[in-house]
């Protein structure tokens, strides 16, 4: 009973951050023909749950953890921001930039 769960984990980017608490992400893979040995992209868009889903932005690269069913599509949450869709650093938000710009 003492050992731990390990959860899967899978590297995505944002696609839309419009509801409240959820964020859409699309995971990409490449996979082989079977009979050629033609490798393709696979995509498939995931629901991952956030807490503000304002702090990230369409084209922010995530990371998510597999957890417990939050809803009907939502399985998913996100545990770390790898990189902004600027390439900005994943500490600075776009917020802090504009002010800085303004006199």
């Amino acid at each position: 009973m003492d050992t731990p769960i390990k959860k899967r984990k899978l590297k995505g980017r944002v696609i839309s951050n419009k509801m409240a608490k959820t964020v859409v992400v699309q995971i990409e893979r490449l996979k082989k023909a079977p009979k050629y040995g033609k490798y393709f992209k696979i995509s498939r868009r995931l629901k991952a749950h956030v807490e503000n889903a304002k702090d990230y932005a369409p084209g922010d690269e995530v990371l998510l953890e597999e957890t417990r069913p939050m809803s009907k599509e939502k399985r998913w949450k996100v545990i770390q921001l790898i990189a902004r869709a600027k390439g900005e650093e994943p500490g600075e938000s776009q917020e802090e930039e504009q002010e800085t710009k303004e006199p």
